[in-house]
């Protein structure tokens, strides 16, 4: 599995270094640095040189590198680095140089506990939290029964969750949040269309609670089913690890014990039946070689009850553009030179109704006509209580040996940013 792990600064200097196995020494460090961190054009995550390879991940000017010779599951090891990233912020905040020059003894501790000869091991940072502390002192002196408490966590069946947790009230957040990615031609046909989603939740129980959570009957992931009217079709999921898979694949309710606190219960695609919230209709129309004249209409696609906020759009000019008079019904329009851009900035857009941008841009004559690329609009946006991929949560229940009442609350969030393309 993986010989050794390394953390370069972007220097290429070696601020963290560990040996897992024996097939490798030290010096490889050396040929990282010079094939990677000194070569600017290597943008592959993946380097092979014989028969080592190198996984590497970026964070703040770090490079957080695992190192094998064998053949080694490349999602395994990514999904390592990733885990210690998480757990590095969890524990210090934010992961650049100074944090790890700081936290130095402590990374090395969590180094070694979460890989044990090369296999990773625990990553649950509630529960790495239990016995590797930031001062030594506190995890040699520990009490015999928070010692045994523990191990239980550590080896047990539900290793992200201690069975002590309390709490005055009791509640569970769910965000169900999604990114809609689209890429539309200038003849009005979609080029692409898919969803990146993520349910998100907090949940703050007392004890061991049994969660239960169900999601649409019509729910289509494996591919042999596709084709079903009104169906919502998810083309991978991925669970976090106190779900109860078998369960899902049967009923399509996710049962689980949740760790304590925030974390990613599922994250999923779709790229079928997707619901644009927004449609973007642009006019743009060269007029000689003086002038540009835009009409760009904006259409809601969903409930009047339910509105979108932050709209930007980011509305392309020709390079030798001059000037531009821009008239708009609602929001603020404003021409940035330095971006070749127009940006118009509308705080609300309620469902059903309908916003329309026009302009002029003056153009100034240039000796050899350039042909104008045209680069697509940009449009950003946020649509709360709906969901693109039509995904939704039909109940959420929470079981516990107490009977306790607990609240629980269900949020949607649909957003755009820098993938939601037009062109014209």
């Amino acid at each position: 599995m993986i010989s050794a792990f390394f953390i370069f600064n972007q220097k290429g200097e070696v601020l963290i270094s560990r040996l897992y196995r024996t097939d490798l020494k030290r010096s490889i460090a050396d040929v990282f640095r010079i094939q990677v961190v000194s070569n600017s054009d290597v943008r592959s995550p993946i380097i092979t040189l014989g028969s080592t390879s190198f996984f590497h991940v970026r964070i703040n000017n770090l490079y957080i590198v695992a190192v094998t010779k064998c053949n080694a599951n490349a999602a395994l090891v990514f999904e390592f680095c990733y885990r210690f990233i998480s757990i590095a912020k969890s524990y210090f905040g934010k992961v650049d140089e100074e944090a790890v020059k700081n936290n130095f003894v402590l990374i090395y501790e969590l180094v070694d506990e979460i890989c044990d000869f090369g296999y990773p091991q625990n990553s649950e940072a509630d529960t790495l939290k239990s016995y590797i502390t930031t001062e030594s002192v506190m995890s040699t002196n520990i009490a015999p029964e928070e010692s045994s408490r523990i191990t239980v966590q550590a080896t047990g069946a539900t290793s992200w969750r201690r069975g002590d947790v309390k709490y005055k009230k009791n509640e569970a957040f769910v965000d169900v949040v999604e990114n809609v990615n689209l890429s539309m031609s200038a003849k009005g046909t979609t080029l692409r269309a898919d969803v990146d989603g993520h349910i998100q939740m907090r949940a703050y129980l007392s004890g061991t609670p049994e969660c239960k959570f169900g999601l649409n009957d019509k729910l289509v992931i494996d591919k042999n089913e596709r084709g079903t009217a009104d169906a919502v079709e998810l083309d991978d999921c991925r669970f976090h690890q106190c779900v109860r898979l078998n369960e899902f694949d049967s009923t399509r309710t996710i049962s689980f014990i949740p760790p304590d606190g925030e974390f990613e219960l599922m994250r999923y695609r779709a790229t079928s039946n997707v619901k644009l919230p927004l449609k973007v209709i642009p006019s743009v129309t060269e007029i000689g070689t003086t002038q540009v004249q835009y009409v760009v209409t904006i259409k809601t696609n969903f409930s009047n009850k339910l509105s979108a906020t932050n709209v930007i759009l980011k509305i392309p000019t020709p390079l030798n553009t001059t000037s531009v008079d821009c008239k708009v019904a609602s929001g603020k329009a404003k021409y940035v030179p330095a971006e070749n851009v127009v940006i118009w900035k509308i705080p609300r857009i309620q469902g059903g109704q309908e916003v329309t941008f026009s302009a002029h841009a003056a153009l100034t004559s240039t000796t050899t006509r350039q042909v104008w690329a045209r680069p697509p609009i940009d449009v950003d946006f946020q649509v709360l209580m709906f969901t693109a991929s039509g995904l939704i949560v039909r109940f959420l229940k929470v079981f516990e040996k107490s009977n306790y009442q607990s609240i629980k609350w269900v949020r949607y969030l649909t957003k755009a940013s820098g993938s939601y393309q037009i062109r014209f």
